[in-house]
């Protein structure tokens, strides 16, 4: 059996405690998009962790964890995640790296932070972890597939070529240092030796797991609103952040996904650039942030302090459906128990008519949102296990939010723990 579980929204959804609790029931847990520009938040037994390429099961003895082809693989940033998690106590986990899965290199991070500095104020708000310019590289041909480094005569002439090209760049249009070759490629090395145990043929290995009847779970980085076709491009990521790219980022067959649980907050938050249409600002702002997650709204890769806005059943009710959402995972729901009231959007205005269907970008940044208010239920609800428990008010806010985006809310979570979870039975 193979399930994903994906954003709705603008990443930050709460997917790492997702992800990690449905790692008890799984084998095998595949990163299948997406590099170290994004983090997922884990609260364990072990303590609290940060994870930017590791997979979010890596805390079981019982899994192995993948790095699929579709991933910008940062080798040493996947090495020191492994250390740092082994210092924390976490038994060394075991990890299998695709043969096809592409490499970051030195310079995608010198040229995603030079890119940026180009722009100025108009700026992508990039988290500067090469990203943009690896996946560039990518569809260009020019990028470093893993195997590549087990070809010294391959290595050595793609150095040589593509450097020429890199060099050129830094020296006239971003004016600084060119690359050493040879240093690069002695670099390069230093990444093979390190990766070497853990190289195989991904695609192959889940082909057999599967005919095992191994359970495979697939990890989304990222949500809807950042995938490069379906986001409110051009402020997205460069990888598709859609469980459909699972297939290909993984290396399996589309029909083989199962189930798809998409994770939504009870409110709304994003890192970077681009519309966001019930975003709050100021006292009512920080507020939420300070309150919201497990010590508050700050990115896991950057530090950022995150936008706030109420929950967006526009942006929600789209993103679930390009999930194509089996489960919605509904987060964070004990935040919100400070407020007397909860805003919600139901709607945008746009040019004087309320709609419902998630627009284009540049129809998005003339939106203003429709805003209903519904009680809340003024008390800590975390440590409640049964969903008959919740407060009324409580209830009523997760029934009307199911109802607005139309996508059944099965699963609760009500605090950042592994064991903070309610399972629910849809009303829809």
């Amino acid at each position: 059996m193979v399930r994903a579980i994906v954003g709705a929204n603008w990443g930050d959804e709460g997917k790492g405690k997702i992800t990690d609790m449905m790692s008890k029931e799984s084998d095998i847990i595949v990163r299948f998009q997406g590099g170290a520009n994004a983090g997922h938040t884990i609260v364990n037994d072990y303590g609290k962790f940060a994870l930017h390429t590791l997979p979010s099961g890596v805390f079981y003895d019982h899994t192995t964890s993948v790095i699929g082809n579709g991933v910008a693989l940062n080798i040493p940033v996947l090495f020191n995640e492994i250390q740092s998690i082994v210092d924390k106590g976490v038994p060394k986990p075991k990890i299998l790296v695709s043969d096809r899965a592409q490499i970051v290199m030195p310079y995608h991070i010198l040229f995603d932070q030079y890119e940026e500095e180009r722009l100025g104020g108009k700026s992508f708000g990039s988290t500067k972890s090469g990203i943009a310019p690896f996946y560039s590289d990518k569809y260009a041909k020019i990028g470093f597939q893993v195997n590549e480094l087990f070809s010294e005569e391959l290595l050595a002439e793609k150095v040589d070529r593509v450097v020429d090209v890199k060099n050129i760049m830094l020296k006239h249009l971003y004016n600084k240092p060119e690359i050493d070759k040879k240093e690069l490629l002695e670099t390069l090395h230093g990444y093979r030796d390190m990766v070497a145990p853990y190289v195989c043929d991904v695609s192959l290995f889940l082909h057999n797991a599967l005919k095992e009847g191994k359970n495979i779970l697939l990890e989304g980085q990222l949500g809807s609103m950042k995938d490069p076709d379906h986001g409110i491009y051009p402020m997205v990521t460069s990888s598709s952040t859609l469980a459909a790219y699972g297939a290909i980022g993984a290396g399996l067959p589309p029909y083989e996904i199962n189930q798809i649980v998409t994770v939504c907050k009870a409110y709304s938050s994003a890192v970077g650039a681009g519309a966001f249409v019930s975003e709050i600002f100021g006292d009512e702002a920080d507020e939420l942030r300070k309150r919201g997650g497990d010590g508050g709204e700050y990115g896991a890769t950057t530090g950022r302090p995150r936008r706030m806005g109420w929950f967006d059943c526009v942006a929600s009710r789209y993103g679930c459906r390009m999930q194509g959402t089996t489960d919605v995972a509904f987060t964070v729901l004990d935040v919100l128990g400070y407020l007397d009231e909860i805003p919600v959007c139901v709607g945008y205005e746009y040019e004087g008519e309320v709609i419902k269907d998630f627009p284009v970008t540049w129809k998005l940044e003339k939106c203003n949102p429709v805003i209903k208010k519904l009680k809340g239920w003024k008390c800590d609800i975390r440590g409640i296990k049964n969903y008959d428990e919740l407060p009324d008010n409580c209830k009523a806010y997760i029934s009307f939010i199911e109802k607005e985006i139309g996508y059944p809310i099965t699963m609760v979570s009500n605090g950042p723990g592994r064991e903070d979870i309610i399972y629910r039975k849809s009303e829809l």
